[in-house]
């Protein structure tokens, strides 16, 4: 696509202008200062963001997964538009045609898939759907007390702040005690719990969490009566944040054999794995396994409303256990979010992305590969579906480059490469344990063509970092 020049209206204020009203008016406890490149972007198309000059940006995070369906896409926005001029506000008490079909879709599909009756609730954002998952599990448990895993990411609203294991997030905010109990990930690249990295991944860390029901002295449960003090498991079956690592495809029907035979649940966050991000609408359809909860958003509605929601089983949901009132958001089930996320779940059905996005996630890894021969400071790339990651080291293949990391995130954020013929841009997002990993979630949409000319923008970006950086 062409650089283009932007419409430009007379009140339209120019990038300095903008950017002195941000540093003085707006908050910075968001994300944004993370980049030191703050770049005002106007238009966004497809795989592509433009900036006030026309400069196209090839986007490789979609927005943290949540535009897996490209941007402006026509079939999601004309939904949208016409839900504005037919029904565009109703009080969530009150019941639309929307929300029931959009509901019933998600449900018919995890009982076909998984063999279970459930029933969704909505809301609004992913943390306030995790939030919702967690009132399902202290209603059906009576504990408060949960699993979750080292580097998992759940939100940053109080309660799933206790689930996401980075400390930065809690700091600030006094002492948490509903702190969840965090194990280790199954990190192959970086495994500590093997002997060596050979014996990578015997499921040593899984022994590990196994043991911890052995005594009632590692703090868990009491043998006696089998009872465990956590109500449930919280997982993200590709560690999104913490890196987009993809664990054992063994790993979880394991894991869940020891959480079954103790009565804890097994919740599985779906908020940026979901929608075909990895080839399957639920990631945790890779892994054999069935869960008692699911937690999505994001994609739903292809970021054109915040709607989220919750799959629960019927023994945890249903009115006898979850009557009315039990949760509740004022914008939860909005007629917006639910007509845009009918029209996502019906573009699914009319698309074949459980044969694209592995088939396109196969040639990119397979790029990245390469790739990986020609640069020691790759260190690990790795990928399932179209949920890819690249893991930038020293020069000794191992140890964490946050440093060059960043370097190549605000050279994309420039606009200055030319790998593809023309000025172009790079938007990546950074991820990992030690925020060295590019964590990679394209369109699903995007072409091998737009592969190619994303790892050639990569390279560029990469080979002028190294340039600057000693």
């Amino acid at each position: 696509m062409a650089e283009r020049t932007l419409e430009q209206h007379t009140t339209q204020m120019n990038d300095e202008q903008l950017l002195a009203l941000e540093s003085k008016y707006c908050s910075w406890g968001d994300t944004v200062h993370y980049s030191k490149q703050l770049n005002i972007f106007r238009e966004a198309e497809g795989i592509y963001l433009y900036d006030t000059r026309g400069i196209e940006y090839l986007d490789l995070q979609m927005w943290y997964s949540a535009a897996n369906f490209g941007y402006k896409n026509k079939r999601l926005n004309e939904a949208l538009k016409k839900q504005i001029d037919t029904l565009p506000q109703l009080a969530c008490q009150y019941l639309h045609e929307e929300k029931i079909k959009l509901a019933a879709k998600i449900s018919q599909d995890i009982e076909k898939k998984f063999g279970v009756k459930g029933r969704v609730h909505f809301n609004v954002g992913g943390a306030q759907a995790v939030e919702d998952a967690i009132k399902v599990v202290r209603n059906h448990t009576g504990k408060v007390p949960m699993f979750a895993f080292m580097g998992g990411y759940h939100g940053r609203t109080l309660a799933a702040t206790a689930l996401t294991s980075s400390y930065r997030y809690r700091e600030h905010y006094g002492h948490f005690s509903d702190r969840a109990h965090f194990v280790p990930f199954p990190y192959r690249f970086r495994c500590t719990a093997a002997a060596d990295k050979e014996s990578c991944c015997d499921l040593s860390c899984l022994r590990k969490f196994e043991k911890l029901f052995e005594s009632e002295y590692y703090s868990v449960v009491n043998p006696k009566t089998q009872n465990c003090e956590y109500g449930a498991f919280f997982v993200e079956p590709v560690q999104a944040t913490g890196g987009y690592i993809v664990p054992p495809m063994n790993y979880f029907k394991e894991l869940k054999k020891t959480l079954d035979k103790h009565h804890v649940l097994f919740v599985a966050d779906e908020i940026q794995m979901g929608f075909y991000r990895t080839g399957k609408l639920w990631s945790i359809e890779h892994f054999d396994v069935v869960p008692d909860i699911i937690v999505f958003g994001k994609a739903l509605t292809n970021g054109l409303n915040p709607i989220s929601g919750i799959w629960a089983r019927e023994e945890l949901i249903s009115p006898e256990v979850f009557p009315p009132g039990m949760t509740h958001s004022t914008f939860s089930s909005n007629p917006l979010g639910t007509a845009a996320g009918l029209a996502v779940m019906e573009l699914i059905e009319d698309s074949s992305f459980d044969v694209d996005v592995p088939k396109k996630g196969a040639y990119f890894l397979k790029k990245l590969q390469a790739l990986q021969k020609k640069y020691p400071y790759i260190g690990d790339v790795d990928g399932l579906g179209l949920a890819l990651r690249i893991e930038m080291c020293q020069k000794d293949g191992f140890t964490p480059n946050r440093e060059l990391t960043d370097a190549i995130m605000n050279i994309g954020l420039k606009g200055e490469l030319t790998a593809g013929g023309k000025k172009q841009g790079l938007i990546l997002d950074i991820g990992g344990y030690y925020k060295n990993v590019f964590t990679l979630a394209p369109s699903l949409y995007i072409t091998e063509k737009e592969i190619d000319l994303s790892l050639a923008l990569f390279e560029e970006a990469l080979q002028k970092a190294l340039n600057v950086i000693p």
